[in-house]
């Protein structure tokens, strides 16, 4: 339920936006995956459009889900826990994208609540892109000249 004071609450629609997104902070719990950047002022994206006062909210549930009920309602979930916890929670100028995973459709709600209330917690002390930077493994090709040299 939205309070008074919080911020607006848009839907994110463009994939471009939810790539960004994809590449910033990220917590995983067991009933979602949350990821959240922080829009800067850039110009020439889809995010001038929006208003820059606003909260920017994004859903995906990949097929990994199940079908193609599962997912609806997996997604249709977690629109549920957003309406009750990041209303009130979410900050202005950020996007936050919301993934569900496969416990997403049949976790209890309270408990689908608590894993988005603890997750914005969290993802407050997360690091940008924290983890080990990934490498390219070498090919077999790569690996087979190596190994005749």
């Amino acid at each position: 339920m939205r309070t008074s004071g919080a911020p607006k609450i848009e839907i994110m629609k463009q994939r471009a936006d939810f790539l960004r997104a994809s590449r910033a902070r990220k917590v995983a719990m067991p009933g979602l995956v949350l990821q959240m950047r922080e829009r800067s002022s850039e110009a020439g994206n889809s995010e001038t459009a929006s208003d820059p006062a606003s909260a920017r909210v994004g859903y995906t549930a990949s097929k990994k889900v199940g079908n193609a009920v599962r997912r609806n309602r997996a997604r249709r979930r977690l629109r549920a826990a957003v309406n009750d916890v990041l209303c009130g929670q979410a900050k202005p100028g950020r996007d936050y994208v919301l993934i569900a995973r496969g416990e997403t459709g049949t976790r209890p709600y309270d408990a689908l609540c608590r894993d988005v209330a603890t997750a914005l917690e969290r993802i407050e002390t997360v690091r940008p892109n924290a983890g080990r930077p990934r490498t390219k493994r070498p090919s077999k090709r790569d690996r087979a000249l190596e190994a005749s040299s």
